[in-house]
């Protein structure tokens, strides 16, 4: 899983027009002390810096040498154990891309990042979506799962998390997805075609900026610490 998920980030580093569009979504959730859960390569890392004061968590030691840049802080760290390099740390953004996927307890996780924000903190979790789109891919990538909607609200339930936004992202990438990955079968990440999707992405992904569509290649939810807990 490490081979196949390091060599997927590092093509998904390449989609560089797609990733600053995802940032379009969630950057105004983002300030003050902010933390990124399983940062990977880094592939958002720098471009976090911008919104506040960044620190990185990921349980690949490896991985973390990528996120060394500047000032942000780093260091080992498993959502789901509850065991992070920074202790009893607050904060007041987290955000957390294509990871909660790979997390056996997932649940416990979410509860673990409630836990991690300060009172009225902004959460911003992204999962793969849909249980028909799960593939070969997927389980060489070390996911338990692909997610609806109705998935994601039972896990945050009433573990002291609001729900400011939730929705399907990506109907363009879940396209590809479907034909490359579940009807192809491919046991390999397309990455010759990234490009192709990162182009027309520009032009075929713009009415999500306004509508909520009923599918997406993700489950995009923001959710808000309850000033009660």
């Amino acid at each position: 899983m490490d081979r196949v998920g390091e060599y997927t980030l590092k093509a998904m580093k390449k989609a560089k027009w797609y990733n600053r569009w995802l940032l379009t979504f969630i950057d105004k959730y983002l300030n003050g002390d902010i933390l990124e859960v399983g940062a990977g390569i880094g592939n958002f890392s720098k471009m976090l810096k911008k919104y506040g004061k960044i620190t990185v968590i990921d349980i690949n030691r490896k991985y973390l040498n990528n996120c060394r840049i500047g000032d942000i802080n780093c260091g080992l760290g498993d959502i789901e154990k509850g065991e992070y390099f920074f202790k009893d740390k607050k904060f007041d953004s987290i955000i957390s891309l294509n990871v909660i996927e790979h997390i056996k307890d997932d649940s416990r996780a979410f509860r673990n990042i409630s836990q991690l924000l300060n009172k009225n903190g902004t959460a911003v979790i992204l999962v793969p979506a849909h249980k028909m789109l799960y593939s070969k891919y997927d389980n060489l990538l070390g996911h338990y799962r692909r997610y609806i909607i109705s998935d994601v609200k039972k896990l945050i339930g009433d573990i002291g998390l609001e729900i400011v936004d939730i929705r399907y992202i990506n109907w363009w990438g879940a396209v590809g997805w479907l034909f490359f990955m579940k009807l192809l079968k491919r046991t390999d990440f397309p990455e010759n075609e990234l490009g192709i999707f990162d182009t027309f992405g520009k032009f075929l992904l713009w009415p999500e900026k306004i509508l909520k569509l009923p599918f997406g290649l993700s489950v995009l939810v923001v959710v808000r610490r309850n000033k009660r807990y």
